[in-house]
């Protein structure tokens, strides 16, 4: 190659260095990520499952492939996503994770929306409500001993990790353990919805009727309350118990347990880690869950017996709470998306 070629070839790649930077394309602004966890079939069209009635409702026609997540994600064109995890607290931390990494998607202002059902207990919340949490505990960071060997004055086989029996003082969470979401975002939340009206049902009504508790016989409402999540399914008044008891140990008291599900911790992991590398703000993450079951056995039966009923698409309150999770959660991304331009600069804090 003679010199002049060499400074022409150089020439040339100088000249077209800028048309390739300019020709990248800038990564999609992200207002709203809403994050269900399962679906029953498609995306559309057949028995719904968390993502679906978000989907058909919000147009999410716009798919984009993410083969190192779960589940491709969906947006419309008002800035708004929806990204399915998959059940348990690992696909929903791969999932989060792959997607918040994704070059295609620019998450800096974005508000995540955890949408989901749970089972709830009727100490604090009823069928078909919905609760947004200011905490989110984990369940399965734990030692445990069967229960045919649990010592007799123990009240569980569950210990935290490096403590000697159950809820030894003092607490001390693990990194991970415990997530204190943004309260005054979730107080925000709270108070946007906190009037909606949810809907009732003789169904309902008669399989209220069945369970005891403080809350268990209310029409369903809207509440602020704690998140116990782990990939354990358990059931039953005993543990009940115990998961009110576990939120209010490892949050020093401010915690107060309002329903379980799987997956959020391993969400609120990838999140946290995200916000680390500078990718989300993690001020701006809310956590809401509406109750499709109880969590324990209703009067004349056993927890194995209730346990055996528990199933997708059977749960007592299956349909009533996946449409609360949309009611609910919409009216946030309603608002959020109308007023844009102010939401995107300042996190709310009251009432709007």
């Amino acid at each position: 190659m003679t010199k002049s070629w060499r400074l022409f070839s150089s020439l040339l790649l100088l000249v077209s260095l800028p048309a390739a930077v300019a020709a990248k394309p800038r990564p999609i602004p992200v207002k709203v990520v809403v994050v269900a966890m399962f679906e029953a079939g498609e995306d559309t069209g057949d028995q719904p499952g968390e993502l679906q009635y978000w989907v058909e409702r919000d147009h999410l026609d716009r798919i984009y492939p993410m083969p190192a997540a779960y589940h491709a994600v969906r947006m419309n064109g008002s800035g708004e996503m929806a990204v399915l995890t998959g059940q348990g607290t690992a696909h929903a931390a791969a999932t989060i994770m792959a997607v918040g990494l994704d070059p295609r998607f620019d998450f800096s202002h974005a508000y995540w929306i955890v949408a989901g059902i749970a089972g709830g207990s009727p100490d604090r919340i009823s069928l078909g409500s919905a609760a947004w949490a200011r905490y989110v505990v984990d369940g399965d960071l734990a030692y445990e001993i069967d229960a045919r060997e649990i010592p007799q004055d123990w009240s569980t086989g569950y210990i935290p990790l490096r403590k000697a029996k159950p809820f030894e003082a003092p607490a001390e969470p693990l990194p991970g353990q415990v997530y204190a979401l943004n309260a005054p975002l979730a107080q925000w939340a709270f108070s946007l919805t906190r009037s909606l009206d949810l809907g009732d049902s003789d169904k309902l009504k008669q399989i209220r009727g069945n369970f005891d508790g403080a809350f268990a016989q209310r029409p369903p409402f809207v509440t602020l309350g704690d998140e116990l999540s782990s990939s354990t399914y358990w059931h039953g008044q005993l543990f009940d118990t115990w998961a009110a008891e576990w939120v209010r140990y490892f949050t020093g008291g401010k915690g107060a347990f309002s329903t379980t599900a799987m997956e959020d911790t391993g969400t609120l992991q990838s999140l946290e880690f995200l916000a680390n590398a500078g990718r989300v703000d993690l001020n701006r993450v809310l956590v809401l869950r509406t109750v499709s079951n109880y969590d324990r056995q209703p009067r004349g039966m056993s927890a194995s017996e209730s346990l055996a009923k528990q199933r997708i698409g059977a749960y007592a309150a299956y349909l009533p709470s996946l449409e609360a999770a949309y009611k609910v959660g919409h009216t946030v991304v309603n608002e959020l998306l109308t007023h844009w331009p102010k939401y995107e600069r300042s996190i709310p804090t009251t009432a709007p």
